[in-house]
């Protein structure tokens, strides 16, 4: 079994893989300080109440887009479970060639998910990741990661919103019933989540356009997918397990 951990700049998740099987999973916030024995009783913790058994794990793999949490999080693994972490970053094999101007700037969140994306749904295929940031990225019928988009997150866009306009509150990210907006909070309900649609629309209409590519797969994940792929026809498919499916594959063509 391995311990999948894919540190994002919200939550963080693990996951216990068994061949191509997800066991049990959990999640916390990455933003909250936590020292190397904090993040070892947080993980132990999360096993002991679980179905699994924390000594049946074999090696650990880790994704992380929150650099200044790694020594900890690393230390931990190591004082509490006793294993090396496979962090994934330079020097780690993916499979996938980054053509890009600059490889080193692809955040691994990004890597491990179009890794998943093309082993799984084959290529051509977009990813599109909503998470803090949504992120848009392209891979090629011969799986090279060709290039990639990144706009503002939909709860960042709320947040830059009611923070900037002393009058607007903080709401809730739902699609109202209509555009036709009456109050305040519908209003700012509809721009949102009207708007966001559009945009992604927008940029997987232009993707296809400027690839030639008309049939070209998009794949969804992040914790809005969802809600996005509810709401156009244009994602084929979502898959909220994107990243940790990519970290198992990942890990398996390091380890042959």
């Amino acid at each position: 079994m391995i311990l999948a951990i894919d540190v994002g700049n919200t939550n963080t998740e693990l996951a216990v893989l068994q061949r191509d099987e997800i066991l049990c999973s959990w999640r916390f916030v990455t933003k909250t300080p936590r020292t190397s024995d904090e993040y070892g009783v947080l993980i132990q913790s999360f096993f002991s109440n679980s179905r699994v058994s924390l000594d049946k794990i074999s090696s650990v793999i880790v994704a992380s887009v929150v650099p200044n949490i790694m020594y900890s999080l690393n230390n931990g693994i190591k004082k509490f479970i006793g294993l090396e972490s496979m962090v994934v970053g330079p020097g780690i094999k993916t499979g996938m060639p980054i053509n890009t101007a600059d490889p080193s700037e692809i955040g691994a969140d990004r890597v491990v998910d179009a890794v998943a994306a093309y082993n799984i749904y084959g290529g051509p295929v977009l990813v599109i990741d909503f998470g803090t940031a949504t992120t848009f990225d392209y891979i090629t019928a011969e799986g090279v990661f060709s290039a990639g988009v990144t706009s503002p997150g939909i709860q960042i866009s709320i947040d830059a919103l009611w923070k900037s306009a002393a009058k607007l509150p903080n709401i809730e990210i739902k699609k109202p019933a209509s555009i036709l907006a009456k109050d305040t909070v519908t209003s700012m309900q509809a721009g949102l989540v009207y708007g966001y649609i559009g945009q992604v629309e927008y940029i997987i209409k232009q993707f296809k356009k400027e690839t030639g590519l008309k049939n070209m797969k998009v794949v969804a994940t992040g914790g809005y997918g969802r809600l996005f792929y509810q709401e156009t026809d244009m994602i084929d498919v979502y898959d909220p397990q994107l990243s940790l499916k990519g970290l198992k594959i990942i890990h398996d063509k390091n380890i042959r």
